[in-house]
Parts: structure tokens; C-alpha cells; sequence
């Protein structure tokens, strides 16, 4: 299995999405500040999650995200979330 995640930082309005074959491990990474790029995002909340059958699914969906239209997604699918958080 494997995963594509997002976090969110709500002091910074700011997303971070990835994707891993270990959630639990690579959220761990991030909070020991592990990973160069969610350094500088600070406090974080794993916000969304989807499960995929293999890496190159993953990919290819965490690219899609990264867009403009994914960004959009996020904020569509998550925004009752992000109005009380």
C-alpha cells in the first residue's frame, strides 16, 4: 500500500503534500524534522489521506494534487475542516 497525505499548518494557512509507502513512519520523519522540506512549516495536523495499490498510482496522484486544480480540491474537500480549525 501506499499513501499520499497532506498537512496542514494552520498558523501559515499552508499545505504540504507527499507520499509514502510508511505513514507512520514519514509523519515521524516530519516531526523530528527529519524532512528539509516541512521544516520550515512548523506545527503541522495530518489533514487528508488517500490509499493507493501501488507507487506509481501514488505519484501520479500527489503530482495531480500538487496542481492548481488539486490545491483546489483540497481546500473544496477539506473546507468545513479549514473554516473551524
Amino acid at each position: 500500500m501506499w499513501y499520499v497525505y497532506v498537512l496542514w499548518n494552520p498558523e501559515r494557512n499552508r499545505f504540504y503534500i507527499g507520499s509514502t509507502n510508511d505513514l507512520r513512519r514519514r509523519l515521524a520523519e516530519h516531526r523530528r524534522g527529519k524532512t528539509h522540506s516541512t521544516l520550515r512549516l512548523g506545527s503541522f495536523k495530518l489533514v487528508y489521506c488517500e490509499i493507493c495499490l501501488n507507487k506509481q498510482d501514488a505519484l501520479d496522484r500527489e503530482r495531480q494534487l500538487k496542481t492548481g486544480f488539486g490545491r483546489g480540491y483540497i481546500k473544496r474537500r477539506l473546507k468545513n475542516y479549514l473554516k473551524s480549525g
